[in-house]
């Protein structure tokens, strides 16, 4: 069965759902504090009145997404090589997006949207910092030849018309992440984070139990006589341990959820990646189109040999941006021989490593004062000028002293630049250690930068830019990195290859 793009046609009807669920999402997220009020009074509010007005609300919400499902129509424009949609409902709007300036195409599915059957198409251009367009509902077919409509070109396919049972591309399995390396993965890896965000958690849990507890008139004289240090001690290294084993839990959970039945396949010359558990993604990996590959792991990770790769591709986002990071494509859990293919594919050979620029001891210095001295001493400047109870946390000011230390020291050891002919190598990390493989014609500005003070030292650093991000080196060699900048310019104005 042929499927014709030429004239405007609407998303699948049962899309009004996703528009209305989008709506809801909306209203809800604006004026969630008068919500929350109101669920704390709902007794005190007449219920007739309550039903009426979430009735209303409601039906307005429904009337709000057919409207917007009713005035989205798309279709390609074959004379002019535009992809149009219109949409709005008071204000309308055109959005011509000419072929050759689309760079991606996604094809998603929420957990809403599964249960209907529909999903969901973004559209990226090379004109935009963000999704230029998105197709809320259609067929999984309808989206699979909409998305081929709308990455070949004229030479490679008829662009009249497109089979609407799938692609007409071969495909081959590549690699699958099965689900014990997923659990290996969510049991080593983003603890660190997890960690901070539950320990902050229960930090305001805490202080606002101790609020309450004030604020009620309870008297903390008789608890006080049971405290005592070793209790105290005690009852932090429970919460301790209680934060760490949820903080395992989590990344477990968000692990398998996310990336549930991971799948790269090979299409010619780009990689079809596809997963998820609740909500699944599909996306396309062009070698031409990737800047910066990243492969880390950490001391777990490497006895259970398997790694992390992160894959920055051109975007025009601002590249040290955190959507910038948040757009890199993460492939979890590959053991070393589907690292090594995935890099080949990539990259078009496996990294070597070059000469080898370490940094300065400075850079070390620079850390102690930052981590160590300022935070010591605005610790004691605060119990010396009145605030005494702070030495009741002098116990925990060497595992403190010790944690930085390690950090500072492995973070200084893993430091390294590594520069041959074909590619810059970037090592960092204290306890996850990352390299970033970046491919000198890749680059599209070098910045070199030294401060007055370091001038003496003679060390500096460079950032390297590219359409997927920087890379930043230093504090290192002055000359050295300025040899290495001469020689990485030559290499851009001479290549015959190009960025993407």
């Amino acid at each position: 069965m042929k499927r014709s793009f030429n004239s405007p046609q609407r998303q699948s009807l049962v899309g009004v759902v996703v528009m209305f669920t989008d709506t809801l999402q909306g209203v809800v997220r604006s004026l969630w504090p008068i919500l929350l009020v109101w669920v704390f009074r709902i007794n005190e509010m007449n219920k007739i009145y309550l039903g009426l007005g979430v009735a209303a609300v409601m039906l307005l919400i429904g009337i709000i997404a057919y409207l917007k499902y009713y005035n989205f129509t798309f279709f390609l424009d074959e004379d002019n090589e535009e992809f149009v949609i219109r949409k709005g409902i008071l204000n309308k709007s055109r959005i011509a997006i000419p072929l050759d300036k689309i760079q991606q195409v996604n094809i998603n599915q929420s957990l809403i949207q599964r249960f209907i059957g529909v999903h969901e198409l973004e559209v990226d251009t090379a004109g935009s910092s963000k999704k230029e367009v998105t197709i809320k509902a259609i067929s999984h077919n309808l989206a699979v030849a909409l998305k081929e409509h709308l990455l070949e070109s004229k030479k490679n396919i008829d662009k009249d018309t497109v089979t609407e049972e799938g692609t007409t591309k071969e495909e081959y399995p590549f690699i699958q992440i099965s689900l014990l390396s997923l659990l290996k993965t969510g049991i080593t890896s983003n603890y660190a984070r997890s960690f901070a965000l539950l320990f902050a958690f229960v930090i305001t849990v805490y202080q606002n139990i101790e609020d309450y507890i004030d604020a009620s008139g309870y008297d903390t004289g008789s608890l006080e006589e049971y405290i005592n240090p070793t209790v105290l001690f005690q009852f932090v290294g429970f919460i301790i341990l209680a934060i760490i084993v949820l903080t395992l839990l989590v990344n477990l959970s968000r692990t398998i959820l996310k990336y549930f039945n991971y799948k790269i396949t090979q299409q010619q010359n780009s990689l079809l990646l596809s997963y998820g558990l609740l909500n699944t993604h599909n996306t396309i990996i062009r070698p031409e189109r990737v800047q910066i590959v990243t492969v880390g792991r950490n001391y777990f990770q490497k006895k259970m040999n398997i790694q992390d790769i992160r894959i920055r591709q051109a975007s025009n986002l601002d590249t040290n941006s955190k959507e910038q990071r948040k757009l890199a494509i993460e492939i979890p859990g590959c053991s070393e021989k589907e690292k090594d293919v995935l890099i080949k594919f990539l990259l078009g050979k496996i990294p070597e490593r070059g000469v080898m620029l370490k940094l300065s001891i400075r850079k070390v210095i620079v850390q102690v004062i930052k981590f160590l001295i300022v935070p010591f001493g605005i610790f004691f400047l605060f119990a010396y000028l009145g605030y005494s109870e702070l030495y009741n946390y002098v116990i925990f000011l060497p595992l403190y002293l010790l944690f930085v230390v390690t950090l500072i020291y492995f973070a200084y050891r893993n430091s390294r630049l590594f520069v041959n002919n074909e590619f810059i190598i970037k090592q960092n990390g204290a306890w996850d250690i990352d390299n970033h493989f970046l491919a000198p014609h890749k680059i599209q500005a070098i910045s070199l930068k030294q401060n007055f003070w370091h001038k003496k030292s003679d060390i500096g650093r460079v950032t390297l830019y590219t359409a997927g991000g920087t890379l930043t080196f230093g504090l290192a060699d002055y000359t050295r990195l300025k040899q290495l900048t001469n020689y990485w310019l030559y290499q851009v104005e001479t290549t015959d290859k190009n960025w993407m």
